[in-house]
């Protein structure tokens, strides 16, 4: 018998990353603390995130794309990020990232932290501006449920060697399918749902319980 898969599934906003990519991309348009303020109601769990995601891209019409791509690039990661992720990998983790944001935010990150693969939305964009429209694998609230549920059919890993870490509501479809579930810096909602609870913005943390 060879080794036994484990795996590792991160949140990217707020969780892999110190912020929220959509309140960078709203900044340029002088819409950060509209869009913020319906991210942190979405991420509370008081609304539902599929219309809230659908609310914010729409006020990203209008800007460049390339802009969009460089604020990307540059999402300050969270402290504590790169260590985690390479001493999970160590254990014998395969890392993925989950993202109710976007592929432009989370690909770039994937390379710096050499994740395993990276789940998230695409912001549509035509003639070099985005558009307003958005669409993925990420879409929904129970969207991360769902995935975790195929990639560990996928590579045949049992909930036991599952790891879960998130902060938000969107992140809660996926705690039932993991042993380890961490709240990192957390809505309450999901702090409810979770057994590791990190409340310092040091994802190192999580290495104690593993």
């Amino acid at each position: 018998m060879g080794k036994m898969m484990k795996l590792a599934v991160f949140d990217f906003d707020s969780t892999l990353m110190d912020g929220e990519t959509i309140d960078f991309l709203a900044k340029p348009l002088g819409l950060e603390e509209k869009v913020a303020k319906i991210t942190e109601e979405a991420m509370s769990g008081r609304l539902d995130f599929f219309e809230s995601l659908i609310e914010r891209v729409a006020l990203l019409k209008g800007l460049e794309n390339s802009l969009a791509v460089d604020i990307c690039k540059n999402l300050p990661l969270m402290p504590g990020a790169m260590e985690t992720v390479a001493k999970l990998k160590e254990k014998g983790y395969k890392v993925v990232c989950f993202s109710g944001g976007f592929r432009i935010g989370t690909t770039p990150a994937k390379e710096k932290l050499g994740l395993d693969a990276d789940f998230s939305n695409i912001l549509h964009h035509k003639n070099g501006i985005l558009t307003g429209l958005v669409g993925g694998d990420m879409m929904f609230g129970f969207s991360k449920g769902d995935m975790i549920q195929r990639v560990q059919a996928m590579l045949g890993v049992s909930k036991e060697n599952t790891l879960v870490a998130g902060d938000g509501a969107n992140d809660v479809s996926m705690f039932p399918y993991a042993d380890k579930r961490v709240a990192f810096c957390a809505k309450d909602i999901l702090k409810k749902e979770a057994n590791i609870i990190v409340d310092t913005k040091d994802l190192t943390q999580i290495l104690e319980h593993i």
